[in-house]
Formats: C-alpha cells, structure tokens, sequence
C-alpha cells in the first residue's frame, strides 16, 4: 500500500490521534487562536476532497447504491446537510478530482483491478442470497460524482475541479484561499503539514440535521508515537512508496530494514514472487530509519543508501525518489503554491493561519510566481529558520523539538464538545513544526503534465504499433501485470518455516521489472482545437459546471472509465463500456468537429480531383470489464453524424442565435440517435421530458438490435 497505507496506520495504532468534533461548535466558539477573537460573522471555512467523501454526501451506505443509487434520497440529504451548514455557520467548498493524473495511472489501473473483483462479489452475493452486499463492499455507482456535483450546485455550496494533480491543488487551494481545515481521507494531505485535518470518512449528520461531527487528526500526536521529527515527513513519504516511487522499488529496501532475523523475514520470497512486508511494519521500519539519518538534506548519499541492494535500473529509481522529495516538499510548503483552479482570496482580512495563530514562513517571492527547484530540496528552508546552519530538519526525533514557550492548542481541545478544553498542556507540538518545510520546485511531475507528448505525426509508426497491440494475448498482459500481493495473508504460513534468507540479492528478479503495470500506446496528433473553446471548457471544468471527460478528450484525447456494477458471467450482453461507445464516438466527433473537417477535405479532393483523405482522430478509453483488463486502452475512433453535418464546436458553444440552440439540441438528439422530426418537435416532445425519451428511445434501440444479433 506505501504511503496510502499511513492513514489507516494513524487511526487503528494512533487513537491519540483521533478525536471526534462537532463542527457546529467549531463554528460557534470564539477562541479559534491564541486568544484570538474571530468575527461571530465569519463563518468556519472547510475545503472537502470530494474523492474521498462520495459515500458520506451521498448519505451513508445504504442499500440502495447496489442498484445505480437514489436521486431523491441524495437530494434530501445534501438538503438537510445544506441547511445544518448554514444554521451552523459553515462554508463549505467541495472539491472533485477533474485531473487525469497520468503519473498516478498505475494506482489507478491497480484499483481498478481491485473494484472489479469487487463488482463481482457484489453480483454473486446478491444472485446467490437475495439480500444487500455488505457495506465494506461499497462501490460507487458511475456519475454518482457528477449527480452530486450537481446537487451541490443547486443547493448553492461551492463546487471546483482539479484540473493537473488533483492532491497538490487541493492543498495549495486550501492554503492559499483561508480554510479553516480540510476534511479528506488521503495519506498525501496527513504528511503534508496541513494544520487542520478532519476526516471524511467520519463526516456524519445526525438524523435530526442539528449535528455534523466528524474526527480531528493530530499529527503532532502521530509525530509522537513515531518519535520522528514532523519536519522529516517528507522524506518519510518518500520512502514508504507512492506514486512517483513505488513500493515495489523500494521492497529491498524495506526488508533490508527488517533484518533477517525479522520472523516476517522467510516470507520475502514466495512462489517466486515478489511479497511486500506487512504496511505497519514498513511504516514502524521507515520512521526509525529517517530518525537516525545524520543529514536529510544530502538526498544524494540517502539514495545511494537506499538503493544499494537494487539490481537494475538505479539511476531511474535515484531520480525517483528525488523527484517524489520534491514533490512532498512542493505539498508542505506554506502558502504561495502555484497552482491551477482559483485565484488567492480578494475578500481581504486575515487569512486563516493568521486567525489560527500559525506562524507563517516570509516567502522571498511574490504570490503566485513559480520558484525552480535547487540544490537539497529542504536545505533553503532550514537555512531561513536557523542562520547557523543546525536547523529544525537536523533533528531526527520528536523529543528534540525545541519549545519557544508557545502552546499549540490544538482546535478540538478550545471547543470540542466532547474532551473539554484544558489549558496548559505539556504534551503539545510549537506551531512552527507545521510550518517549517522545505524549499521546493512549482514544476509538475514530468508524467503528470508530459501526457500530452503521446501524441505524434508519425501515422506510419501508431498504425504499426496499433497491429502490434493488437497482437498482445489479453491473458498474457494480466499475467505480466499481476498486483504485488502483501505479506499480511501469509504471516501464519511463513511462522511455520524456520528458514531465513540474509542475502537481499536473492529476491526474485521481479525487482529488476519496470513498476509501471500499464502499458500506453502512441496516438495520432489531436487537431487543433480553436483557443476561445478551449478557454471555455477550461473554465467550465475548474468551476465544476462540466463533465471532466470533455477537458481530458479535448486537450488530452483519453480518458478514464470506472468499473461498473455488472454481471461478467453473462456472456450475452456487453459490457456497459461497449454498450455506450457509439454514443462517445459520436460525442468525440462534436467535440473535434468531424463533421466540418470532412466537408472541406471532400472539398479539396474535388479541386484537386483526387479521393478525399479524411482525419483521424483517436481516442484512447482506459477502462476495465469482462475481458480486458484495464492495462492497456483501447483506441477509438470518433465518428461525424452520417445524416447531419453538424457545426463547429464554437459555434455549438458560443453561439448565440435561436439557430445555435436548435443546433445544440440537434447536436445531443444526434448523438442519442434520437434526432427524428417528432423528437425534434417541441409540441410533441416537451423540453424537460427529452433526456427520458432519449433514454427510452435509445434502450427500445439496443434491445432491437440485440435481438436481431441472437437471431443471426
């Protein structure tokens, strides 16, 4: 699990750590900071990570969500928790994963692989005994981000989509805007100096509406019980497996730092596989071994260190794990962060570090201006807070934290109904902890902004290896690509054999594979897309008034699928992906403006009299269903309306004419293969009955043409 494994590390071995709050209180009592009066008008500001609170805004886990989910139920929770914000003074903003975070696709197709599995338990549960799936099996019907969003909007609570990396903009969008806390579920925002942390997971509203509690996180708490120095969780991030450095490149490592005479020792291989130890115990090993660095500025010589028993491509993980420091110190840093959804706050007044009586660190900058990244990425930082060189990065355990004479009380403890607050405290981390981190880059993740580079004006190359793809056995892939099991389910088996391996070397050479268990294909270049549109669906997207698919396929030209609910062992119906492709096809060709493209390439071949080269446009869909797993994408084609040449795309959406909204209506009719002249008719069909008359239309389509396949 690497670092994502940290958060359930701090709930089931913290309990310190986590303290339940009433949000309400919060809002209402006075000491926020320091003795430091708030406005009674000033409502608490909490910034919520969508991705990781899409049950709990649904309203819990109920039954209903095994059957595509309830729209009405949503509605009267998202009401009643409307209301309960705004009687208690509480502004919240939601914020939606928009991002297609290519440089976190591995983790993507491993969870994919994951819910599929999940998928069919849920369907052999419900053939098998008639009754609900358990609630650990909760998986999200597809939309349910989207009709929530949605919701969200017509209840007046703010909404924004991340647009690059969905992790570092919701930090700096809660550092940069004066939240009061972030409410989340992600080991990313625990190990990255957020002041105050609630969890999403927890976030619950009483039947009555009255109460909204949730749990505080208090990483000073979990700084303790690691005995590690808040200020090296960067470093600890970075070794314990993410996203950039994954933990299967970091498996010698993590053994090494067990030793041989570890009981869990004889487990390393198994079945000639590679088995990653137990999270917990990683993350106990990993905290000793930051503690007892010398130096965590010379990321050099703690590479070399690492890396020492690695059998091939060491170059590549040392530029891996630089980059993933750098991106952890990028995530801590204090405000000014770079970043892509809003602009700072133009409300005036303090901000929220300053109401909470956090010191803040001078940045050398203006606001908003990209500083490179250079030198140790935590040397500048520790230089600014102590001139002599011996800063708080230096210090490798919690109990070498110097007080100044502050109390950090932390915000449960002044107004939390449920523990009281008591002055005085001894046992409670200087503010500056959380404050002090490390000179870092503004610059992206090569992988997260280069996925664009996949496209390219070799026609001749994609084709050849478009034929080679299709070559490439499905089984063989998923072979090739199997998730790294953890030790965890194999602990009783390997305590019954004595054995001990002492050499690293002997770990199965799934060392030396590449990490990376998808496989990306080159496509042929997008066409250009017109600037005033693609300043349009920018906009839309980062306001959340769009569905993310359209940005990702106008200027990525892929996107993603999620694993639906459905039944693999029928072979005779396709897959929800399948089923719906001819209308994305459509939607694709709209979007790209086929239909326009074609005409004047017909027109060209007739002055030139010549055979008409129309363009291609190719876009890749990452999904997994029954028979392919999610590894690999699949290309394809969009395709113009065959009876209707449909305008350009900026003249769809800019349009302002009585023209261009029959045109946009004809346009969505189209691609629901609905745009007949009764359909197209108001008189008959009326506006707000349209989508389910498309959706009736369409599935009485389906089911013809199904039958029609069983009777050839």
């Amino acid at each position: 699990m690497g670092v994502q494994g940290f958060q359930e590390y701090i709930e089931k071995h913290c309990p310190n750590a986590v303290v339940p709050v009433e949000l309400q209180k919060l809002a209402r009592g006075s000491l926020v900071g320091g003795g430091r009066q708030r406005p009674p008008q000033t409502p608490l500001r909490l910034l919520v990570d969508a991705e990781n609170c899409l049950h709990r805004l649904y309203g819990g886990f109920y039954t209903d969500w095994v059957s595509g989910g309830q729209w009405n139920h949503m509605l009267g929770y998202l009401a009643a928790l409307a209301k309960a914000c705004f009687n208690g003074n509480i502004e919240l903003l939601v914020c939606f994963n928009g991002a297609l975070e290519k440089g976190r696709l591995h983790e993507w197709v491993k969870r994919q692989v994951n819910e599929r599995q999940t998928a069919q338990q849920i369907v052999s549960h419900v053939q098998n005994k008639g009754t609900p799936p358990p609630k650990v099996w909760f998986l999200p019907p597809v939309c349910m981000a989207h009709c929530i969003r949605l919701a969200l909007l017509r209840f007046r609570i703010g909404v924004v989509q991340t647009i690059e990396d969905h992790h570092q903009e919701v930090i700096a969008l809660f550092r940069e805007n004066g939240f009061h806390g972030l409410v989340a579920y992600d080991s990313d925002y625990a190990l990255c100096n957020i002041p105050y942390y609630f969890s999403a997971h927890a976030l619950k509203l009483s039947r009555n509406g009255k109460s909204l509690t949730t749990s505080q996180y208090l990483m000073h708490e979990v700084a303790k019980q690691l005995n590690l120095n808040p200020n090296r969780f960067i470093i600890f991030a970075s070794l314990l497996g993410n996203h950039i450095l994954p933990d299967e490149d970091l498996a010698a490592f993590h053994w090494s730092l067990l030793g041989p005479e570890h009981p869990l020792a004889s487990l390393k291989v198994r079945a000639h596989q590679l088995v990653l130890p137990p999270c917990d115990v990683v993350i106990r090993a990993v905290a000793d071994y930051v503690r007892n660095l010398q130096d965590v500025n010379d990321l050099e010589a703690i590479a070399k260190d690492i890396f020492k028993h690695s059998q091939s491509r060491t170059d590549d993980k040392l530029v891996r794990f630089k980059k993933a420091v750098e991106y952890y110190a990028t995530a801590s840093k204090p405000p000014y962060l770079p970043y892509y959804l809003v602009r700072p706050n133009q409300m005036g007044g303090p901000t929220a570090l300053q109401m909470l009586n956090i010191p803040q660190t001078p940045h050398p900058g203006k606001p908003g201006v990209p500083h490179c990244f250079s030198g140790p990425p935590m040397a500048e930082a520790a230089h600014e807070s102590d001139p002599s060189g011996k800063g708080l990065l230096d210090q490798n355990n919690y109990s070498n934290i110097p007080h100044d004479g502050k109390q950090h009380t932390p915000l449960y403890e002044r107004l939390s109904p449920i523990n009281p607050a008591h002055g005085g405290g001894t046992n409670h981390t200087d503010p500056a902890f959380f404050t002090n981190s490390s000179t870092s880059s503004s610059s992206e993740n090569e992988e997260n902004t280069g996925s664009t580079a996949n496209h390219v004006s070799d026609h001749k190359g994609w084709d050849k290896q478009r034929n080679q793809m299709d070559n490439i056995p499905e089984g063989d892939n998923e072979d090739q690509n199997k998730s790294v099991p953890s030790v965890t389910s194999t602990v009783n088996q390997g305590l019954e054999g004595k054995g001990h391996i002492g050499v690293i070397a002997q770990i199965p050479s799934l060392l030396s594979m590449p990490t990376r268990n998808h496989m990306d294909i080159t496509t042929p270049p997008l066409p250009v897309v017109a600037p005033e549109v693609l300043r349009v669906a920018e906009h839309r997207h980062k306001k959340g008034l769009m569905y993310p698919y359209i940005y990702h396929v106008l200027t990525k030209g892929e996107i993603k699928l999620s694993v639906t609910i459905e039944d693999e062992a029928n072979k005779d119906l396709p897959s929800a992906v399948q089923l719906y492709r001819p209308i994305r096809q459509y939607v694709y060709g709209v979007l790209f403006s086929l239909a326009e493209a074609k005409k004047k390439a017909e027109r060209l071949a007739m002055r030139r009299n010549r055979l008409p080269e129309y363009p291609t446009v190719i876009i890749k869909e990452w999904a997994a269903f029954k028979g392919k797993s999610p590894h690999t994408p699949e290309l394809v084609e969009a395709l113009p309306f065959r009876e209707w040449t449909c305008p350009n795309l900026k003249k769809l959406w800019l349009g302002k004419a009585v023209e261009d909204k029959n045109r946009r209506m004809r346009a969505f009719l189209a691609c629901m293969r609905s745009d007949t002249p009764a359909m197209l008719n108001p008189a008959n069909v009326p506006t707000p009955l349209m989508v389910l008359c498309c959706v009736l239309r369409l599935t009485t389509w389906i089911h013809v043409a199904f039958s029609w396949l069983l009777f050839l």
